[in-house]
């Protein structure tokens, strides 16, 4: 394996576009280049999601090492193109990597409300395009939505993007004991989502992320490894990954 500081941990593979882009975005701060960028991309694509996530962390590390200056491209961005769409969706997810950062501040909340309604100008620029609802999966788990407001967030993306493998983990965060979930919704949530997978998806691996989350942290029971829970989901995640096609950005 290499050492990691050679690893590029923005991202989940290799997107040398991307990585082109940001190299050109913190030399010049001109948000341009990002912007032609996610306009094409394909909106319902996990590589969409990916670019979003890994444009907001870049912003977020930019302002964290230099305070009031760094990340100076993305509200240049809002400014002059307040309509464009991917423009609102990385602001919005900003926002919320903000408010994670540090969850114990007085601003927590009031970030987070300012997240949604970011979410909420993006879902109007681009209609069809699920990346802002998915950004609020963040902000339900920060709020605590309750279950059935949750479960309306979660059927718009279903409705935009049924089988995006990012979309259902983020939502598996939801569920899971250490948010507002429990251990079996979320195993009922994965098995679903995994027994309804389309062809060449990776959604039958869910499962093995729903095992993994609710492992405990030290853990001497070698049995607990051949058990047929956990079993069974590697198995779906070998299935995943023996039929999924060998360039899916996940």
């Amino acid at each position: 394996f290499l050492p990691v500081e050679r690893l590029d941990v923005r991202l989940p593979g290799p997107d040398e576009e991307l990585v082109a882009t940001l190299a050109e975005v913190a030399s010049s701060q001109d948000w341009r280049p990002v912007s032609r960028l996610l306009a094409h991309t394909d909106a319902t694509s996990e590589l969409r999601w990916q670019r979003v996530q890994t444009l907001a962390g870049a912003a977020v590390h930019e302002l964290a090492i230099n305070p009031g200056q760094g990340g100076v491209w993305l509200r240049t961005w809002r400014v002059e193109a307040p309509k464009d769409p991917g423009g609102a969706a990385v602001h919005a997810e900003f926002l919320v990597r903000q408010a994670l950062r540090d969850s114990g501040s007085e601003d927590f909340t009031m970030i987070l409300e300012e997240a949604r309604t970011v979410c909420g100008e993006a879902a109007l620029l681009a209609p069809g395009d699920p990346v802002p609802y998915l950004v609020e999966l963040g902000i339900a788990r920060g709020l605590g939505y309750r279950q059935a407001d949750f479960e309306e967030l979660w059927a718009k993306i279903r409705d935009r993007a049924p089988a995006h493998m990012g979309a259902h983990l983020a939502a598996l965060h939801y569920w899971c004991e250490k948010w507002h979930g429990s251990k079996e919704l979320a195993d009922a949530f994965a098995q679903q989502a995994a027994a309804g997978a389309p062809d060449k998806s990776l959604l039958p691996a869910l499962p093995l992320f729903a095992v993994f989350e609710h492992l405990p942290e030290a853990n001497l029971v070698q049995g607990l490894y051949r058990s047929v829970v956990v079993t069974r989901a590697i198995e779906g995640a070998q299935y995943a990954l023996l039929h999924a096609p060998a360039d899916h950005p996940v």
